[in-house]
């Protein structure tokens, strides 16, 4: 049997993801273009110990879904009975897709409308994308360190 991908392996870890890893995986990375994206994704968070990895879950934060480049709603979750709904709230509104520079690299980029947050995707395989967030400081950093989560295309 093949081994995992570097990404699987680091998925899978219950905690202690180091951000160093992610940021390395990152860099290998192909960039993806934000008409690209479009759809319903299913959300996990790299558990590298950031607040988020555990305000996420808590929320019953399911993923993302693209609907338009214009129209993207970023915190999908889970009510009481289990039905699915963009936690406009949570969010302070919606987003949408941009293709924006980050470290270097054009990435497609979703852009909160209620906050300075940014999330960058690349490709991590054809149905799988790792994300970061980015923006301003005091809102998305974590002891110096970025939120690292991935997608996964659903239906």
């Amino acid at each position: 049997m093949a081994d995992k991908p570097r990404w699987q392996q680091l998925r899978e870890q219950p905690e202690g993801v180091r951000t160093a890893d992610l940021d390395d995986l990152w860099a290998r990375l192909r960039p993806a273009r934000a008409d690209e994206i479009l759809g319903a994704w299913r959300g996990e968070a790299f558990q590298t110990g950031h607040p988020l990895c555990h305000a996420l879950p808590a929320n019953r934060w399911y993923g993302k879904n693209f609907r338009a480049v214009d129209h993207a709603e970023p915190l999908i979750c889970r009510s009481e009975d289990g039905a699915l709904f963009s936690n406009v709230e949570l969010g302070q509104g919606e987003a949408t897709l941009w293709n924006i520079e980050f470290r270097g690299e054009v990435t497609a980029t979703m852009v909160y409308d209620g906050r300075a947050v940014l999330d960058h995707f690349k490709w991590l395989d054809d149905t799988t994308l790792m994300g970061i967030m980015n923006g301003r400081a005091e809102l998305v950093l974590a002891e110096g360190e970025h939120f690292y989560f991935l997608l996964e295309r659903v239906g």
